[in-house]
């Protein structure tokens, strides 16, 4: 079993859900009982597999340690050591290990949702460098990496504006207007993931039949349209879940296939993932190079650097070919894009124009759909089918 996933889940969540409401409306804070949820719900979700949920304690207390300690050295000793570098490893080391393990033909030794609390963990390393942490508190640390809605494919939150959330108290009427907001996208999420996701999944498997290229062609598109409806109907079913627990985690998708451009997609798509690397990966490669004097101009330093960051994104997806050709076609098309807007002045006289507002957002559609049959798979699948 898996977090929102099976009749059994949602018979247990929603007279749980239901109990939260009560304790909301009759001014009760919440924060032991979202806590004592997380808890309980990963302890169910894992009893099968008493390996991962060893693993995830394991995990989880390491990283109080890391994150301690790390909070005591730069303290002490500021931003000056390799104590940052130590942390950052440390901390990244079990993500990259269990990424590892199926190219090293090895047994992973992750559990449910590695990928997304790694996030976590390495954005709280980040902010103690930086100063935005200074101290921690075991009653916030816990919910945050526990958090149930967001446990295993978020939406990735940041420890201050959950803690913020966690803390403080709402009004009724705000409580009533995150409740209404939480049931709309819960119901939202549901149609999504298990009407529209299944409807389409259907198709895709009769689609799988042969390699042909109007077929190939047609997978395209079902499962572009399939990842949407199964990832933002989930993403919905976490935040809907979430809100009615008293917590506005951020939305994940704001109808990307309404984007302008390849930039304007990946502000819209997987927006916790995209804005993450943007913050903590992406503007300080950029930093660095500039401080360094890496490349002559600007244009060279955002092409590189939407490289990199896009490939590290392919990479934490996966190691296979398939995941790592996403990040890089992802990359290429930023860099493109970047270097389109800054030098055209096609671009700049009629970018703000109806007509190519409308033109520009179908090349992008198609742009993203080709991306979508990269990352599934299937274009790995058919290129070893033709040549091989």
């Amino acid at each position: 079993m898996s977090y929102f996933d099976g009749l059994e889940f949602f018979i247990v969540l929603v007279p749980l859900l239901g109990i939260t409401v009560l304790l909301k409306l009759w001014g009760l804070q919440g924060k032991g009982w979202i806590t004592g949820l997380s808890l309980g719900f990963a302890i169910w979700i894992y009893r099968s597999s008493p390996g991962e949920l060893a693993a995830l304690a394991v995990y989880i207390a390491s990283i109080w340690v890391i994150l301690n300690w790390f909070l005591q050295k730069r303290g002490v000793h500021k931003r000056k050591g390799p104590y940052y570098k130590i942390a950052l490893g440390l901390t990244l080391a079990p993500l990259v290990l269990n990424k590892l393990f199926p190219v090293l033909n090895l047994s992973p030794l992750g559990f449910l949702g590695l990928s997304y609390i790694s996030f976590k963990s390495l954005q709280m390393v980040i902010e103690i460098q930086d100063g935005l942490i200074k101290d921690l508190s075991l009653s916030d640390y816990l919910p945050f990496m526990t958090f149930f809605p967001t446990m295993s494919s978020g939406p990735i939150d940041r420890s201050r504006r959950f803690s913020e959330d966690l803390n403080g108290k709402k009004s009724r009427e705000e409580y009533l207007e995150l409740l209404g907001s939480g049931l709309f996208t819960l119901i939202l999420g549901l149609v999504y993931k298990f009407v529209l996701a299944d409807y389409l999944y259907g198709h895709l498997q009769r689609l799988t039949l042969d390699f042909h290229p109007m077929r190939n062609l047609a997978y395209m598109y079902v499962y572009g349209f399939y990842l949407f409806f199964d990832f933002a109907g989930y993403s919905n079913l976490a935040v809907g879940t979430a809100n009615i627990l008293g917590i506005n985690t951020p939305i994940n998708f704001n109808k990307p296939f309404l984007s302008v451009d390849i930039k304007d997609f990946w502000n819209r798509w997987h927006m916790s993932l995209s804005f993450w690397f943007r913050d903590f990966l992406f503007s300080r490669i950029v930093k660095g190079f500039i401080k360094k004097k890496r490349f002559s101009t600007m244009q060279q330093t955002a092409a590189i650097s939407y490289m990199i960051n896009m490939g590290m994104m392919g990479a934490w997806h996966g190691l296979s070919s398939s995941y790592l050709l996403y990040g890089l076609y992802h990359g290429v098309l930023l860099a493109l894009t970047d270097l389109y807007q800054q030098r055209s002045e096609f671009y700049k006289t009629h970018r703000n124009q109806l007509s190519y507002r409308a033109f520009s957002t179908i090349v992008t559609f198609h742009l993203a759909m080709i991306g979508f049959f990269i990352f599934s798979g299937r274009f790995a699948a058919w290129m070893k089918y033709l040549f091989f």
